[in-house]
């Protein structure tokens, strides 16, 4: 017998619920993440990686992250995970919200440096739209806004000056 079937009981779990769909059942209210995606930017380069929406994108497959910089041996790199909301309005999807959360990894030795919970507040605040891009050098920034470009150059013309300035 499972669990549900012992107790009665729904197994609490996250839904991902499509806003395509009217749902009003157990887990109504969980977020929908169909419309963000993360960009990773490593060494100057910057391509999505959807795998880093469950902690497993190129860079992080194989690393034990640490919560304390300093623990994370010496030749570590700094990446970067940029969590890029697609928002809609009248005329077309564009880019509406982009936060920056910064890593730490040593493929050699294995171990990396991330808080996690920082990574979520930030998925969070793309979701919200908002545009926190601290910590990242204009050569960062200016891949991120090439791939995004490139990427979607339709979205990129509707996006809000605001966020190309943030990219500018």
């Amino acid at each position: 017998m499972s669990n549900e079937e012992t107790t009665g009981k729904k197994k609490l779990a996250l839904n991902v619920v499509s806003s395509k769909k009217e749902h009003k059942g157990f887990g109504a209210g969980s977020i929908d993440l169909n419309n963000v995606s993360p960009v990773i930017i490593d060494q100057g380069e910057a391509y999505i990686d959807i795998g880093a929406m469950h902690a497993k994108s190129k860079v992080e497959k194989g690393i034990k992250f640490l919560t304390n910089k300093d623990e994370v041996p010496e030749g570590g790199r700094k990446c970067w995970i940029v969590w890029v909301a697609v928002d809609r309005n009248e005329q077309g999807p564009f880019y509406g919200g982009l936060t920056a959360c910064e890593m730490l990894v040593n493929p050699e030795a294995r171990r990396g440096w991330k808080i996690l919970a920082d990574h979520v507040n930030k998925l969070d605040y793309a979701l919200k739209r908002r545009i926190m891009l601290e910590g990242l050098d204009d050569a960062e920034k200016t891949a991120l806004r090439e791939l995004l470009m490139q990427h979607n150059a339709e979205w990129w013309e509707r996006t809000d000056a605001s966020v190309k300035e943030a990219l500018a």
